[in-house]
């Protein structure tokens, strides 16, 4: 059997395209702002990193003593979507998440909101 030889038959060093942080496991690909209204009618803020775990994506939030994870997920979208169903179940409404980091880089709150109707 032959060990992987990081350069090819030309002497050129092969990388992998996926960033680092894609191919390790536990590691925040992405952070999403995720902002609605507590059950008390507070306005709520929070940044929710998602993680790459061994069968896809996970993220959570904690507001106040409140932890809600979600399941792991074979896309970000679910992953997000538990949390957000998990949150409504709680009484959280006019919940609305978008993306503001795609590994290190900021996306300078540019990206469209996504809003999940109240359950």
């Amino acid at each position: 059997m032959k060990s992987f030889d990081p350069f090819d038959t030309y002497g050129v060093f092969i990388m992998s395209t996926l960033p680092l942080s894609f191919r390790v496991r536990n590691a925040v690909v992405e952070k999403h702002q995720l902002e609605g209204t507590d059950p008390s009618d507070r306005y709520f803020n929070r940044l929710m990193p998602v993680k790459r775990v061994d069968r896809g994506y996970t993220t959570s939030i904690m507001y106040e003593a409140l932890i809600v994870e979600s399941d792991n997920h074979r896309t970000v979208q679910a992953a997000i979507t538990d949390v957000v169903n998990k949150l409504q179940e709680h009484g959280f409404t006019k919940i609305r998440t978008r993306i503001n980091f795609k590994g290190q880089r900021y996306l300078a709150e540019k990206e469209t909101w996504i809003d999940y109707p109240d359950a």
